[in-house]
């Protein structure tokens, strides 16, 4: 008689239907054994996230005001076509993505260049580590009143302060320029997260290929273009993926540095209007913030698979 081992080891051509179907529930078994206990983080996530989405879908396919008070009306798609239609929403959107993609960009390049930086041995590296760091603790709320009354102000602000000892006129920079007076803060905040993921991909370079680049007479600046900035390419991809999510959801800085406006009311500022802000019409905000849910899904894969070719393509280079 074969042992269970001998049994297990039959080629599966070779097995009865009973032996065949006895393994599949097993092996279902086993899955399941796996899974249950994920089952309650996963029913956790769909309560907090699936169910108010479901919810803002029902929501935006009726007319529904709370200032007046007015019964739900099914409507269909209506607030969908006024969205793509309204002018007011399509500059919160580009502002949006100007406001993201610069702020993601500047950023990006200035941390970029703290990390080569602090990347070299020098006395008082950490502290000037910790000093760079600190702008990312700082709350917006409070980053964008110290930027608003003492940087940027035409009166107490340490920039006019400094125009006006050149010689300069002094600027209302948030009057003049609310878009770019809320790019500098959100730059300001955010070079210290992208200097610390550049830091990591420097550090985590093999010493031994540098080492054989700088024996083989190899300058710097070859040294970091051939070698450290194709290293540094996965952490520039991150950068810029965590950046654009969290950049993308910027509130706190619009409402205190300039309170909206033509030239600085965002997405996520346009819809709290439409909403909660005076508007009180709950379909209309959240036919809004499906669309910028969708079209941020789709501008992200988008991204993420030209990102992910340019570094297949790269890799195979090499």
């Amino acid at each position: 008689m074969a042992t269970n081992a001998e049994a297990g080891a039959l080629p599966v051509a070779r097995r009865s239907p009973g032996h065949r179907r006895a393994i599949r529930r097993a092996e279902r078994r086993d899955s399941w054994a796996r899974r249950l206990p994920l089952m309650p983080a996963i029913a956790f996530v769909a309560i907090v996230s699936v169910v108010p989405v479901l919810f803002s879908l029902w929501y935006s396919l009726t007319e529904w005001t709370i200032v007046p008070p007015s019964p739900r009306r099914w409507i269909g798609v209506g607030n969908y076509a006024e969205a793509l239609s309204n002018g007011l929403f399509r500059e919160a959107v580009w502002v949006s993505l100007l406001m993201t993609v610069s702020a993601v960009l500047l950023s990006l390049f200035l941390g970029t260049l703290a990390a080569v930086l602090l990347d070299h041995a020098f006395l008082g590296r950490g502290l000037a580590r910790t000093l760079m760091i600190t702008p990312f603790l700082v709350m917006p709320v409070v980053g964008g009143l110290i930027w608003r009354d003492q940087m940027l102000s035409a009166a107490f602000g340490a920039l006019n302060w400094g125009l006006e000892g050149l010689g300069s006129e002094r600027i209302e920079f948030v009057s003049r320029y609310p878009l770019w007076s809320i790019v500098a803060v959100l730059v300001w905040q955010w070079t210290p997260f992208m200097m610390l993921i550049m830091l990591a991909g420097l550090q985590s370079q093999p010493t031994e290929v540098l080492e054989a680049a700088r024996v083989d007479g190899a300058r710097s600046h070859s040294i970091f273009f051939q070698i450290t900035l194709p290293h540094l390419m996965p952490y520039f991809q991150l950068g810029i993926l965590l950046g654009a999510i969290y950049l993308i959801q910027v509130y706190d800085h619009i409402d205190v540095i300039t309170g909206g406006g033509p030239d600085s009311t965002n997405v996520p500022f346009f819809i709290l209007e439409r909403s909660l802000g005076g508007g009180w019409d709950f379909g209309q905000a959240s036919a809004y913030a499906l669309v910028v849910v969708v079209g941020s899904i789709v501008l992200a894969t988008m991204f993420m698979r030209l990102l992910g070719s340019l570094l297949a393509g790269e890799e195979a280079a090499r």
